[in-house]
């Protein structure tokens, strides 16, 4: 038996999420599709955590066992992303691991990177890989309102409804954003996130970009604990899972 490790890159717009579901398409069930006619038997990966409808990523990570040994690393990413070039998926990496290794499990920490297009116009560019914002963003206060962020705080605020996370603490080990030119990009890492915690936190920052709300507003709303006094969340458009570290 052999355990493997995929590191996948894919553009979510056409899909539910990355988890297989009832109602749509998923990334899950492209991929064991796919592994499915190179290996010649039904395989099925454990992410490294689920990303929501319409979200990217870079760096997703996945783990599957199988009885066939993959000599030809570079000859089997071929032929699998051959099933998966339609999908605007594609597998950029495969290693043999220890068979106790777990693509989630294992996780020491994920960073997510969002993309903000400041500007009066759409991109053909980023069309359905950023949100683009026409009025103009208070950036300085941006970077003031993002450090409240940093550190071991209950999320509470700014998880979705329906996340089934027992534990709603969570512990921000970087928050940065950045601007060059019209292009504001804001990364955050963290062992773990809540369901839409990421685009609610980017949802905060926008607020205080618009001057609706002032930095320190973010440490209230956290303190607060409630739903209800979060900013609408983000998009999912601008939202990238970036990378996976083990």
């Amino acid at each position: 038996m052999f355990n493997y490790l995929i590191k996948i890159e894919y553009e979510g717009t056409n899909f539910v999420g990355w988890q297989s579901q009832k109602n749509g398409k998923s990334i899950q069930d492209s991929v064991e599709k796919a592994l499915k006619k190179v290996l010649g038997t039904k395989i099925k990966i454990i992410g490294a955590g689920r990303t929501d409808k319409g979200v990217h990523a870079f760096g997703q990570s996945a783990n599957f066992f199988c009885v066939k040994e993959i000599k030809d690393k570079y000859k089997f990413l071929g032929s699998v992303n051959f099933f998966l070039k339609e999908n605007l998926i594609s597998i950029i990496n495969l290693s043999n691991k220890k068979l106790n290794f777990h693509a989630r499990h294992n996780v020491k920490k994920k960073i997510y990177k969002y993309i903000i297009l400041n500007r009066m116009t759409n991109s053909p560019l980023y069309q359905n890989r950023s949100w683009v914002i026409k009025k103009k963003l208070n950036f300085n206060n941006m970077k003031k309102g993002i450090k409240y962020f940093l550190g071991l705080h209950d999320f509470s605020a700014m998880r979705a409804s329906s996340c089934s996370a027992k534990n709603p603490e969570r512990t921000i080990t970087k928050a940065q954003i950045r601007k060059k030119k019209n292009k504001i990009t804001i990364n955050f890492e963290s062992k773990s996130f809540l369901q839409k915690q990421v685009r609610s936190m980017v949802g905060c920052l926008k607020y205080v970009g618009e001057n609706k709300w002032k930095p320190e507003r973010i440490k209230f709303v956290l303190k607060s604990r409630k739903r209800e006094l979060c900013a609408p969340p983000a998009p999912p458009d601008g939202l990238y899972l970036e990378k996976v570290f083990y």
